[in-house]
């Protein structure tokens, strides 16, 4: 195994070019810290997003040799086994500079997808009692942990070539949220989700589900959106 590592970075926004460097491998070494390397002792203009480093926050995700990854998480071990990296932004969203997206767009969808909680009670009312063998509850768990990085997005086939779609972090949102019978949003929530540009949209090609680092399935929480709104529109709820 050679001690260098050979890595490309993407430098400039969406017209810019890949930049070559030279990294000391080192033992146990994590793509992030490669790019925190190279902004240190290389070349300090590079840009590049991290907040926790052990797997919390989600902030440095990047496409990592053609996959989006938490680079924190991720060892250089298992991507670059022939010593060469190769690292971009997250695909489908616009490039600030270098490894920086801007996630407006990202998070706008959510808001799109009625993604905030709607209380049916108040603090004067008793706390809600959830049993959490429920289905619902079960249904809300699976999907609860999401923070938000952006990998399943980045992922998405169906983002790429529709750029409208609500992406499957939003909808896993959704789902999480009407599975909650504490939230009084459902069908509001359904009406915002069930059109051409959500959940309806999505091919099931998985990706989001097979990169999630959370190990969180939105193409199953999808799919339950698509049972929902069905139910609902022969309901006549919609």
């Amino acid at each position: 195994m050679s001690d260098i590592l050979q890595v490309r970075v993407w430098r400039g926004d969406e017209q810019g070019e890949y930049q070559a460097f030279e990294v000391p491998r080192l033992e146990s070494q994590t793509v992030l810290d490669v790019v925190s390397h190279i902004q240190r002792h290389m070349d300090p203009t590079l840009a590049y997003r991290f907040a926790c480093r052990v797997g919390m926050c989600g902030s440095c995700a990047m496409t990592v040799n053609g996959v989006a990854r938490w680079t924190c998480r991720t060892h250089v071990s298992k991507v670059a086994k022939d010593g060469a990296l190769e690292l971009a932004p997250l695909a489908h969203l616009p490039v600030v500079r270098d490894l920086v997206t801007d996630m407006s767009e990202f998070f706008d969808k959510w808001a799109r997808a009625r993604g905030q909680f709607h209380p049916t009670a108040t603090r004067e009312d008793p706390f809600a009692r959830v049993r959490p063998d429920s289905p619902e509850r079960r249904n809300a768990d699976a999907g609860i942990e999401c923070i938000g990085c952006g990998v399943c997005y980045a992922s998405c086939d169906v983002v790429q070539w529709r750029p409208d779609y609500l992406g499957p972090a939003a909808l896993n949102r959704a789902w999480t949220l009407i599975n909650d019978e504490r939230d009084g949003a459902r069908n509001e929530r359904l009406r915002a989700v069930g059109d051409d540009a959500g959940c309806l949209a999505c091919h099931t090609h998985v990706s989001c589900t097979e990169r999630c680092p959370k190990h969180i399935s939105p193409t199953a929480g999808i799919a339950g959106l698509k049972r929902a709104v069905m139910k609902a529109a022969l309901r006549g709820d919609l």
